[in-house]
């Protein structure tokens, strides 16, 4: 009840904002700006992720990265100037609460016909303007409010730091993966060649057949160079988020990815939008627009100003603080005629407080959009998962089947080097497929992620050059194809073979699945 409440508090405060903004009033002014209840979420899972999400994958050499770029981004630093600007600025339109003191100091030297004249003059200058209308409150809230939306806009490129840094480590995993996979698969397939070739000399085989071995082992070379040239530019990339230089740049992830923590909760919607600090800004932004506008009109009417000095005049030393004069004013300025350019500022900032207002409702359906996005692709990219592998092993059975038979001659070389070209294929597609159910869960933190404390946490200072020194030797790139978390149980259509109807997300997918069948032929041919 009380988070319908806050609802009604958050949607509400600024659609009666509106009512208060000349030309928002209109259809035309804004878009669909519903107040009722937003629809809940899609479900999601149980447990609240922190703050700081990416501790979720539970790898120590990310958190350190992360970490640095915290302290070392240069993208981070310029936005903590922007935050420190804003800040200033705030503070200047403040000091107009307060009057204006000079000191003044004048000597005067008058020379002519007859005696030279010289005068001093030592005092104080004050002025003061009354905000009788409210225009400098207005100004200092407008700035004041802008200094805010500037902080959350500092945190929430934080967050898209943290998360660029996250996705380019995953994807440095899996390259590396994907280059220590399609390597051994040139090895298989030039053991292939050579098995082919020897055949081919012993006149078994025709031409044809090692001239498609070979494009196949060229092939495997073309993949082992892309992924070679991804793994440097995802070095250079990660540099740079880290504000180092790219030309020195190695880093060594390990070929494992993570597993993946149950889905996050999702909250309410209302949570979401106290939350997100994109969101935050916007509505800051808008508000402080709205201040803006209220300034504007004040300027439309009369000012009032206090004016007071104390001042000595001498006109020889010895009379120096001698003689003190007091003066007070005060000054009525209205304005007359201006041409209507107060109009106009009046016009444009309230132009400028709907546009505001409607990027702030975009931005909510955009949040809300992330969420939901996130939670259907992971919940599809299981599933997606879930069909590779069972591709895989289909895959394993029939580069089987076609060996055998083309060992008796009951099938050409071409269905073989159909089905070893297939099942390498998919090898490296379910390794993308992982990849990308991570950045997935990376899209979906950061949907439903708030702020955090962007400073850097002591915990992880020594990480970094300790866990690279420390590092894990250099794992099967294909033990991680498929996720060894517990996923939800999907319906999953009846197959005809009970082996691939039992497949679970868990099953094993080595290089004895997918390679073993090409080196035994290779062998049993070279014994022939």
């Amino acid at each position: 009840m009380f988070s319908r409440f806050q609802d009604h508090v958050l949607l509400g405060t600024a659609a009666l904002l509106l009512l208060v903004v000349p030309g928002c009033v209109n259809r035309d002014g804004v878009g669909n700006f519903r107040t009722q209840d937003p629809d809940p979420f899609s479900p999601g899972g149980d447990f609240q992720p922190p703050d700081r999400w990416w501790l979720e994958f539970n790898e120590p050499r990310l958190n350190a990265r992360v970490n640095e770029a915290l302290s070392g981004s240069f993208t981070l630093a310029a936005a903590r100037q922007r935050l420190a600007a804003a800040r200033a600025i705030a503070r200047r339109e403040a000091s107009d609460f307060f009057p204006d003191v000079n000191g003044i100091a004048d000597a005067t030297t008058l020379f002519g016909p007859g005696e030279t004249e010289k005068t001093s003059l030592l005092g104080l200058d004050a002025a003061y303007q009354v905000d009788v209308w409210g225009e400098i409150e207005a100004r200092v809230d407008a700035q004041r409010l802008r200094a805010a939306a500037t902080r959350e806009d500092y945190h929430a490129l934080a967050l898209t730091l943290s998360a660029e840094i996250a996705r380019t480590w995953f994807s440095l995993i899996e390259a590396n993966a994907q280059a220590s996979l399609v390597q051994e698969q040139i090895d298989t397939n030039k053991m292939g060649l050579a098995a082919q070739e020897a055949r081919f000399g012993r006149g078994f085989v025709r031409a044809a057949d090692v001239l498609r071995q070979r494009q196949l082992v060229e092939s495997t070379l073309e993949q082992a160079v892309v992924a070679k040239s991804r793994i440097e530019v995802l070095e250079h990339q990660m540099a740079v988020l880290l504000g180092d230089l790219p030309q020195s740049a190695r880093y060594f992830p390990g070929e494992t990815l993570p597993t993946l923590a149950p889905l996050p909760a999702t909250g309410l919607p209302s949570e979401l939008l106290r939350r997100r600090p994109d969101v935050r800004r916007d509505y800051l932004a808008f508000k402080a627009a709205d201040r803006d506008l209220a300034a504007a009109i004040s300027a439309q009417f009369p000012r009032i100003s206090l004016t007071g000095s104390v001042l000595n005049i001498a006109d020889r030393p010895e009379t120096v603080f001698r003689d003190w004069f007091v003066s007070i004013g005060s000054q009525l300025v209205a304005p007359l005629i201006d041409g209507g350019q107060r109009r106009a500022e009046v016009d444009r900032t309230a132009a400028v407080t709907c546009e505001l207002f409607n990027q702030y409702g975009q931005t909510m359906l955009i949040a809300f959009q992330e969420v939901e996005d996130n939670l259907a692709r992971e919940q599809y990219q299981v599933e997606r998962l879930k069909h590779l592998g069972a591709q895989v092993e289909l895959a394993r059975q029939s580069s089987e089947q076609l060996r055998e038979q083309y060992q008796i001659g009951d099938t050409d070389y071409l269905s073989v080097l159909t089905a070893i070209t297939g099942q390498q294929r998919l090898q490296r597609d379910m390794l993308s497929a992982q990849l990308e159910l991570r950045l997935i869960r990376i899209n979906l933190y950061l949907a439903l992620a708030g702020g955090f404390d962007v400073r850097p946490q002591d915990d992880f200072l020594f990480t970094v050059t300790e866990l690279e020194e420390t590092e894990e030797p250099v794992q099967n790139p294909t033990e991680n194809v498929n996720p060894s978390f517990d996923e939800p149980e999907l319906d999953e259509p009846d197959l005809d073979e009970p082996e691939v109807q039992d497949l679970e997300l868990e099953m094993p997918l080595t290089n004895e699945l997918t390679d073993d069948s090409i080196i035994a032929a290779a062998e049993m041919i070279l014994d022939e």
